[in-house]
């Protein structure tokens, strides 16, 4: 049995052990990793605090950040055999688990903030929520997590000339990894939680991401340049296990839906917020930050479309539908 293996089982084991507390309070398991400053760990918090309000007690939402039980695509599988009750994950993510969803993931799909949102709170996001289900994995609810874009260690993007040659950190989705390739570099896929580090010792470049995941991992200690250019809008999904969903009641159901919904009202605030407070900081910390014309990033992922156009004609359907949303 591999180390890895041998991990799984012990936090099956002992998720399986913990998941009704003292007076038969229902208990789910919720692990992520992003750290406790974080606005998506602070809506979770508020999250698990509804559910414990609504339930009158009976029901709780215990918190592991900082990939203490694993990896986001650890969480993941742990959530698919029913071993971990919920999770947040970045929308590419899921691509591997629903690849339905990789259409969240291209570049310079939303006009602005208003048409993403009326995307995800309509009948397109409802549908890409349930897409998971027949791979183990509920959709509850979108999660705001801005805008990503590039920083480096040595120099400033002001255009996808200034990233050709470069190994630039990228999530685990083929969709990503093209849009990388397409500005030039080198894509390489690296866990969350290693970036520190593989900042630090050259293994890549620089990355791409919002700005509060930026501030929060603190990797503006190594990457001293930020150039905004906003290539994706990848939401966040807070997803439930099937296994564990289906073993609720209506009732219970009900409480985990609604405070769902409320934490992503109060998430989307805290954001905002965060946004603000993490450019300020930044460059107070002597961050270089610019923002460089989209012009050329948006010509340079074309070819992306054309691809999807010719080879996956059900993702260009979506792609049309999400651009027709007015």
């Amino acid at each position: 049995m591999t180390k890895y293996r041998i991990l799984i089982f012990l936090i099956t084991v002992f998720l399986f052990s913990t998941c009704t507390g003292p007076g038969g309070v229902r208990q789910i398991k919720l692990g992520h990793g992003l750290g406790v400053t974080h606005p998506v760990h602070e809506a979770m918090v508020f999250m698990a605090k509804l559910v414990d309000e609504k339930s009158k007690g009976q029901m709780q939402i215990r918190i592991y950040p900082n990939q203490q039980l694993g990896t986001e695509r650890e969480l993941v599988e742990l959530l698919q055999i029913g071993s971990l009750g919920m999770t947040k994950v970045s929308s590419a993510t899921l691509e591997s688990f629903a690849p339905k969803i990789q259409v969240l993931s291209m570049p310079y799909l939303f006009r602005d903030d208003e048409h993403r949102d009326k995307v995800l709170k309509g009948e397109i996001g409802k549908q890409l929520l349930s897409e998971s289900e027949e791979f183990w994995l509920k959709g509850l609810v979108y999660y705001d997590a801005g805008k990503r874009s590039f920083y480096t260690k040595t120099k400033s993007v002001e255009s996808p000339e200034d990233l050709k040659g470069l190994k630039v950190r990228t999530l685990e989705s083929n969709m990503a990894i093209n849009m990388i390739k397409s500005f030039g570099s080198s894509p390489t896929p690296v866990s969350y939680g290693e970036l520190y580090t593989a900042l630090q010792q050259g293994i890549v470049d620089g990355a791409e991401n919002n700005p509060p995941s930026l501030y929060t991992s603190r990797h503006y200690e190594v990457c001293k340049f930020y150039s905004i250019n906003e290539h994706t809008a990848v939401p966040d999904v807070v997803i439930v296990s099937t296994k564990v969903w289906n073993k609720l009641d209506d009732q219970e159901k009900q409480w985990i839906q609604e405070a769902a919904d409320e934490s992503a009202v109060y998430q989307y605030k805290l954001w905002a917020e965060s946004v603000e407070e993490s450019l300020r900081e930044m460059e107070k910390a002597g961050v270089i930050i610019t923002y460089p014309d989209q012009t050329p990033f948006r010509e340079a992922v074309e070819s992306l479309y054309e691809t999807i156009k010719l080879t996956q004609p059900e993702m260009y359907e979506m792609v049309e539908r999400i651009r027709r949303v007015e």
